[in-house]
């Protein structure tokens, strides 16, 4: 077998946050199927929320967070509930990522979505209502509020805000703190696996 196949690790987060206060983005919004013809990740980051960023003569609409100075670079994206519903294309978290997003925080993800990015170094934090609506505010009126997010603890907490606790699949947190997708993860067990096969033969 090959080496281990290393990705960049996620071990602790702190940025800026784009408030995408809306409810039931889905995946169509988040790349739309347009931009599906091809497998590589690569360039999608581009057409991220495209309908939403762009007015029919492709110039960039002011009003939509994206096109906004103030939340330029900023790597996390916080929206309200069931993110990422729809069709289950993984396009979706290669289009986020692409564009430089590392975490979502909603109230709720969508499951194929939340699983979809966590194979591909996107963090999804889902944290109480309150708390979201209470950092979309913020965000819109002070763009330059840090989030910190500290993946090892499974805390997440900005200004004011003490830290919140987050639930993560304990399988999908060492992927993402030793930077491994599903077949690095694998190829870490090499020795055990060329053993095993030996052993059939």
């Amino acid at each position: 077998m090959t080496a281990n196949i290393q990705k960049q690790p996620f071990i602790t987060l702190q940025g800026r946050g784009v408030p995408l206060n809306l409810n039931n983005v889905d995946t169509d919004q988040i790349i739309p199927a347009r931009f599906l013809k091809g497998t590589v990740k690569s360039g999608l980051g581009q057409h991220l929320f495209c309908d939403w960023r762009y007015d029919g003569s492709g110039a960039p609409k002011e009003d939509f967070p994206l096109n906004q100075p103030q939340y330029k670079g900023a790597p996390i994206l916080v929206a309200a509930h069931n993110f990422g519903c729809g069709s289950s294309r993984e396009h979706a978290p290669w289009a986020l990522t692409d564009y430089g997003f590392k975490a979502i925080l909603a109230v709720s993800f969508a499951d194929i979505f939340k699983n979809n990015a966590l194979k591909n170094q996107l963090l999804p934090v889902a944290l109480p209502e309150a708390h979201i609506l209470s950092l979309l505010s913020l965000l819109e009126q002070d763009p330059s509020v840090e989030i910190a997010i500290d993946l090892p603890t499974q805390t997440v907490q900005w200004a004011g805000q003490p830290p919140l606790s987050f639930e993560i699949d304990p399988f999908r947190k060492t992927c993402l703190l030793e930077g491994l997708d599903d077949i690095g993860y694998t190829l870490g067990h090499v020795q055990a696996i060329d053993a095993y096969e030996a052993a059939l033969k």
